[in-house]
């Protein structure tokens, strides 16, 4: 099963586990899969070609507003869709070819803002990205 255990999170939901609903949850279930919306429609339609782009559109966007799949945006490139959203991590970008990796670094990112950095606010999340370059694309 994958680190997102995505399928499971959504049968214990009851969520309306239809054919196409069920395709789109398959493809998004896994370790480190962040897909755009288009890969997802890609994968989903190998699977089960009469799906339609709505119908994966339509998910993507159920999903993410019950919180069981996070959108992750960066620099400026399409949309990706996280299903690690119980499991707090941050990302690692390849600058690019835009791969991403999750990474689960040591420590509290919440703690390395000193006090004198927070302005009064009340602090109740963290993103940090990590950028560099993925294997593939970095100089010999």
């Amino acid at each position: 099963m994958g680190m997102s255990d995505l399928l499971g999170r959504l049968r214990g939901r009851g969520w309306r586990m239809t054919v196409q609903r069920r395709v789109v949850a398959e493809v998004l279930d896994g370790e480190h899969v962040h897909l755009t919306a288009d890969e997802v429609l890609a994968r989903a339609a190998a699977r089960l070609p009469e799906i339609s782009r709505a119908t994966v559109y339509n998910t993507l966007g159920e999903l993410v507003s019950l919180g069981e799949v996070m959108e992750v945006a960066t620099d400026g490139r399409a949309k990706r869709y996280d299903p690690n959203a119980h499991r707090p991590h941050q990302h690692l970008v390849c600058s690019t070819c835009g791969t991403i990796r999750d990474v689960h670094p040591d420590g509290d990112p919440l703690a390395a803002l000193p006090a004198s950095e927070r302005y009064g606010f009340t602090i109740s999340a963290a993103e940090v990205t990590y950028r560099g370059l993925c294997p593939g694309c970095a100089p010999a």
